[in-house]
């Protein structure tokens, strides 16, 4: 057994795709597929399935890579040892929703690549609800989440920024006209929102239902770019985070509604396993996020 078909089940099982390993250890396609399956061949068991397109780690494998990411990371510990934290090189891997990531992480990213170049970023996107388990599985060092504020005995969790979310229409629906709303304004409107599931639908969910109004029509999406998108189209009431729709308020395209929702408490979160030995290159990743993400010292 070869440490370097542990590192290429690491990413396998990471990216669930060879391809898409090979292509981040700098390897070809063939060379990973070779490498696994001289891994199986020596532990006699299989440590994907592939069903159709879908690769998928089969409970064998998943009880290798566990223990596979302790082994790892001891030698990335031992590694940090020797070298100079100021050449930092290694692997980082970083999970978020699709809203942090295209909002909040590129600066992110950005400083972190211009400091420590000879680190390896590989980042994956995760639906907000389950990033958290990405945590506890190993599959990631560091996550972000939205979330209100998160209590948890088996995770590190530091609050980063308060996020505030709005209603914003198109400037020429008929709500953003008035300087003022009721909630009987909004009977008979159609919401723009993420799908059930998302901690912050629940909470916006949870916030009109607390004023009466419980017969809401929804449009249900993926991604905050499809809500947008039919907002600007007048299809309905946009619910989102400011930071998703600053350009379009900029240019004119969308514009928030005269309604606060006090009880909705969002913020950015970043998150790591309590038990999780912090390498110098994720301390390292910690503290710029820190720096560029303005820590809100009322949380």
């Amino acid at each position: 057994m070869e440490l370097r078909q542990l590192i290429t089940f690491r990413m396998v099982a990471s990216t669930l795709n060879f391809s898409r390993a090979a292509e981040v250890l700098n390897y070809v396609p063939s060379n990973v597929t070779m490498q696994i399956k001289a891994l199986e061949e020596e532990l006699g068991v299989r440590l994907f399935d592939r069903l159709g397109k879908q690769l998928v780690l089969t409970t064998a494998g998943e009880r290798f890579l566990t223990h596979i990411q302790s082994v790892l990371e001891k030698l990335d510990e031992a590694r940090s040892v020797v070298h100079d934290n100021e050449n930092l090189s290694g692997t980082l891997t970083i999970s978020a929703n699709e809203v942090l990531c295209a909002y909040r992480l590129p600066a992110v990213f950005q400083l972190f690549r211009s400091r420590y170049p000879g680190v390896r970023l590989i980042f994956r996107s995760v639906p907000n609800q389950e990033l958290k388990q990405t945590l506890f599985e190993g599959t990631a060092d560091v996550v972000f989440m939205l979330d209100e504020t998160i209590l948890s005995t088996g995770l590190t969790v530091e609050p980063l920024q308060e996020e505030t979310f709005r209603l914003f229409v198109a400037p020429d629906h008929p709500l953003a006209k008035p300087t003022a709303l009721q909630l009987e304004d909004f009977h008979g409107e159609v919401f723009l929102v993420n799908e059930k599931g998302c901690t912050y639908r629940t909470m916006f969910d949870r916030s009109f239902e607390k004023r009466g109004i419980d017969d809401i029509t929804y449009l249900e999406f993926q991604n905050a770019e499809a809500i947008k998108q039919c907002a600007i189209a007048r299809i309905g009431i946009a619910f989102l985070p400011e930071i998703t729709v600053e350009a379009e308020v900029e240019r004119g395209e969308l514009v928030a509604l005269p309604w606060q929702l006090p009880d909705l408490h969002v913020y950015t979160h970043m998150a790591w396993h309590k038990d999780k030995w912090l390498s110098p290159i994720i301390s390292s990743f910690i503290e710029t996020a820190r720096e560029v993400i303005e820590v809100n010292k009322t949380v």
